[in-house]
């Protein structure tokens, strides 16, 4: 049999069984596009797919975007509405949520002639962001609006996901008509036949597909609009960090209901001055005595014993400390607050044998209500690993749990599931995340009003709680 006899057979075979609009949706594939053997790219570039980004419509649009799953036979699609304004982090959700995909591999967006055209411009997933190659140049999708992308009937955005089974849609914009503040995120309109299942081994016909999938020709777009709803878009406009929400998704496809517990809590957490005050006594204490000339330390660079003595009592984890608690080098909860003090937060600066006020630390002196807004500032994780992932999830916890105990382990649990491990490869446990300086969970610890007791060390109070949210929404209360 010849190499075009084959090839005749094996499309004989995709199309047995298609029905009229099957074959229609076929067609329009086919000539759309011109493919290389063994390979779902586009060889002939689309005008459209050229385009650059462009400014956003001044006002939020809805697109209609027409869906393909490239190389797929018969044709896999879907048709939805998606607001102008969603970052393309969040339009990769709505992307997971159409094809019933879980997020477990990495994605990026092209504008080009396909996803992998190094040409066109690139939207990168924050793997490939942190783990770009030295000619590989784009930016981070966060950074970009769908609106940016898409702007004319006929614009193509290309998406790529999971790099191996390299499931490849093509969004081709249809229709932009208005939107208004009330409008969803996204909403599926209709569609044809059922995704391909994760790690399936890129099976795209529908004869492989019938192997992994009961109904291979099965759609429903209700059961699209109901993950639509998911509180990950609900909280697509609270203000919380992009990463955040990246994790907040990836929980909800597992069953966590961490996204539906933030979305239930007020925009500002109302707390009263005197509340902050009495919360934050441990810190303003450091603040007070370095303002009165600076704290002198001994020769060995320590607060001296009296100030130890003088301190302890305020701080909420010295609670069942053994000791007498009057050195520092022998009082790790004197010593880990005073260390925070100077980093992460700031406030206090180490200058010829004393603690001096930064000049932070003199605007956080003037009110309980700065030293709260400054801590909220600095609590904010900017960088990059397992330090930003652990601090995230602390305070995301921190901000739904007010009088509740801080779920560690769940949070270690989380964090293994993201990868990280011990040096010795064993799973995260709840001591890494107070394992490195200046910690979120640290720092909370040491925001409660007395009497304090060891069983409470975890307790999260309504001031930890107000401080944790306004630290993910960088905001002040």
């Amino acid at each position: 049999m010849t190499d075009d006899q084959e090839k005749l057979r094996q499309f004989e075979a995709a199309i047995k069984g298609m029905g009229l609009d099957d074959l229609r949706e076929l067609t329009v594939q086919i000539l759309a596009q011109v493919s290389t053997p063994g390979s779902y790219r586009t060889r002939r570039p689309d005008a459209a797919s050229r385009r650059g980004r462009h400014a956003p419509p001044p006002e939020p649009v809805m697109l209609r975007l027409r869906l393909d799953l490239q190389g797929a036979t018969p044709p896999i699609w879907r048709r939805l509405d998606v607001r102008s304004d969603l970052p393309l982090d969040v339009v990769h959700q709505v992307l997971q949520d159409a094809f019933a995909w879980t997020d477990s591999h990495l994605h990026r967006f092209t504008l080009g002639t396909d996803a992998w055209d190094r040409d066109g411009e690139q939207f990168l997933c924050p793997y490939d962001v942190e783990n770009a190659e030295d000619d590989e140049d784009g930016v981070p999708e966060e950074q970009v609006t769908l609106g940016e992308t898409l702007g004319e009937p006929g614009d193509v955005l290309h998406y790529v996901y999971d790099y191996g089974d390299d499931w490849e849609l093509a969004l081709k914009l249809e229709k932009v008509f208005p939107a208004t503040p009330d409008t969803p995120a996204a909403v599926c309109v209709t569609g044809r036949r059922a995704a391909p299942p994760e790690d399936c081994g890129s099976l795209r016909d529908a004869d492989s597909l019938a192997e992994v999938l009961d109904d291979p020709a099965r759609f429903d777009p209700a059961e699209v609009n109901t993950r639509l709803q998911r509180s990950h878009y609900a909280l697509r406009s609270s203000g919380l960090l992009p990463h955040l929400l990246q994790l907040v998704a990836m929980l909800e496809h597992d069953g966590d209901d961490l996204g539906a517990r933030l979305a239930t809590v007020e925009p500002s957490l109302q707390v009263s001055d005197d509340d902050v005050a009495v919360a934050l006594q441990a810190y303003r204490w450091f603040l007070d005595r370095a303002g009165d000339g600076g704290i002198p330390l001994t020769a060995a660079g320590y607060l001296r014993p009296a100030d130890v003595e003088a301190v302890a009592p305020l701080i909420p984890t010295i609670e069942g400390w053994i000791g007498k608690a009057n050195r520092e080098d022998l009082t790790v909860p004197v010593a880990v607050l005073r260390e925070s003090l100077l980093r992460p937060l700031g406030l206090l600066r180490k200058y010829k044998g004393k603690l001096l006020l930064t000049r932070a630390g003199a605007t956080a002196r003037r009110s309980p209500r700065a030293l709260f807004d400054h801590l909220t500032a600095q609590l904010a994780p900017d960088d990059a690993g397992f330090e930003r992932d652990a601090d995230l999830l602390v305070l995301a916890y921190a901000a739904v749990s007010p009088g509740q105990e801080l779920p560690r382990e769940r949070i270690a649990e989380i964090l293994s599931s993201l990868g990280y491990r011990h040096a010795d490869g064993r799973a995260v446990d709840q001591y890494a995340l107070r394992s490195y300086e200046g910690n979120a969970l640290d720092i909370l610890a040491n925001v409660a009003a007395p009497p304090f007791t060891h069983r409470q060390e975890y307790q999260v109070t309504t001031v930890a709680a107000a401080l944790a949210h306004a630290a993910l929404t960088r905001t002040t209360t």
